[in-house]
């Protein structure tokens, strides 16, 4: 735990990491290093045993991959704390869990702005937006479209949102990787080089993972 003394603005970067990649990693770094944060914590997402989940990863895997992505950089963390709670995992549970066991921190939620489309079906969001910060980073996946009552509901909703005071929206590259994709590749044999780090690819060719 050593790397996690003395940091007080910590954000929280949820995901299943299936696996990390250099996309992960690029957003991360730039958001750490053009903001007030001064760690990100990977937190990686559970296995959720109600789905059937045959393309995910089981969660040491997982979680031992994003170990080794970050393993030199002292601004990020990897962090199993949901692998620990309650399935399904909500947002809420972890915000509170780690506020109660690390009460000198601010932690700060990170999320893409698809993710801010859908935050009101959150489980108690609106306790969320009260208590905690979030940074919203852009996604190439969100277009307004006001042409459809869906999609003006969906404007009003990201105007809101954008405009409540615990929401800042950040600038941050868009890095059109997916985990999806790599994945894909490693099926079909081909190279991932220059997609994840050297050392996730060499720790995926050793065990074998994804094919």
């Amino acid at each position: 735990m050593d790397k996690i003394t003395n940091v007080r603005k910590t954000g929280l970067y949820f995901g299943s990491f299936n696996p990390i990649h250099n996309g992960h990693l690029i957003l991360a770094e730039h958001i750490v290093e053009n903001s007030d944060l001064n760690q990100i914590w990977f937190v990686v997402s559970p296995q959720n045993p109600l789905k059937n989940q045959t393309t995910l990863l089981d969660n040491r895997s997982r979680f031992s991959l994003v170990q080794t992505a970050i393993e030199k950089n002292d601004k990020f963390f990897a962090c199993d704390i949901e692998f620990h709670l309650p399935v399904p995992s909500y947002t809420i549970n972890t915000l509170v869990y780690l506020a109660e066991k690390f009460p000198q921190r601010q932690f700060v939620l990170l999320i893409g702005e698809d993710n801010l489309v859908t935050f009101d079906k959150w489980k108690n969001y609106n306790v969320i937006l009260e208590y905690y910060q979030l940074y919203v980073y852009p996604r190439k996946e969100i277009k307004e479209n006001k042409e459809s009552t869906e999609n003006m509901n969906i404007h009003l909703s990201l105007n809101f949102l954008k405009n409540h005071p615990n929401v800042k929206m950040i600038t941050a590259p868009q890095i059109e990787i997916s985990s999806s994709f790599i994945r894909q590749n490693i099926i079909e044999g081909k190279s991932i080089r220059y997609l994840v780090p050297e050392n996730v690819r060499d720790e995926i060719e050793k065990y074998g993972y994804y094919k």
